[in-house]
């Protein structure tokens, strides 16, 4: 987690070009690019995923080992007013965790790999403050719902046979924050966002007593996403 906030500040400070946008008399660029009622625009950037589980008996907990995955997407953007756009975002995210769960002494039974592969559809709210020079801080939240491509949903085998299985949809909400840089030819943002699942998204093995999920009340994911928008 320390390092994407790392990456985060490294890439805001983006060296003379950016910080330059902090002048206390910049040149004005861009001047009439929040004009439009509507306005496009695509990201990158990358995400490190989570699942946050909550047990029936107090048993050992199952391990997240954590890794770096990718997001890309479009932006669409309609203008509000002179502070608040409506924002649809949606990308292509992919990520994996690797769960470790007690009680094993093999790997194949101690082991699973959760490769995830979803397409996130955002409708968040982004409110600014006033543009200071070219530069423009921002709040930005809202719901989302993904598929998950990856999820092994319609599967009839389970964790017996070593496929982890997953609900394909999953709701979530989303904050974060971030900045306008307005450059000469283009406006560059770097955010950064959490969302949060609201809804369980584990599919439980055919035996109610299973190893694996039998004790497991709820899991949902949790995220963090650093992304760099080209408008």
């Amino acid at each position: 987690m320390k390092n994407i906030f790392v990456l985060f500040i490294v890439f805001c400070a983006l060296g003379n070009t950016a910080i330059a946008q902090f002048n206390e008399k910049p040149v004005m660029n861009l001047e009439n690019e929040d004009k439009p009622l509507l306005n496009w625009g695509y990201f990158l950037g990358f995400n490190q995923y989570d699942f946050k589980f909550e047990y029936k008996d107090d048993l050992p907990d199952i391990l997240v080992d954590k890794s770096f995955g990718f997001n890309v997407g479009l932006i669409g953007e309609l203008r509000l007013n002179k502070f608040l756009d409506l924002r649809f975002e949606p990308g292509l995210h992919y990520n994996q965790r690797n769960l470790g769960f007690p009680g094993f002494d093999n790997e194949r039974d101690a082991i699973r790999e959760v490769k995830s592969t979803y397409i996130n559809f955002p409708l968040l709210l982004k409110v600014s403050t006033k543009r200071l020079g070219n530069w423009k801080p921002f709040l930005v939240g809202g719901a989302s719902t993904s598929l998950n491509l990856g999820s092994n949903e319609q599967s009839l085998d389970d964790n017996s046979s070593a496929t982890f299985r997953m609900k394909k949809t999953t709701y979530y909400y989303e904050m974060g924050f971030g900045i306008d840089f307005y450059l000469e030819y283009f406006k560059f943002t770097p955010s950064i966002r959490g969302v949060f699942a609201i809804n369980d998204e584990l599919i439980r093995d055919n035996d109610p007593n299973s190893p694996w999920t039998g004790n497991v009340e709820a899991m949902m994911t949790r995220g963090l996403f650093v992304n760099f928008t080209f408008e």
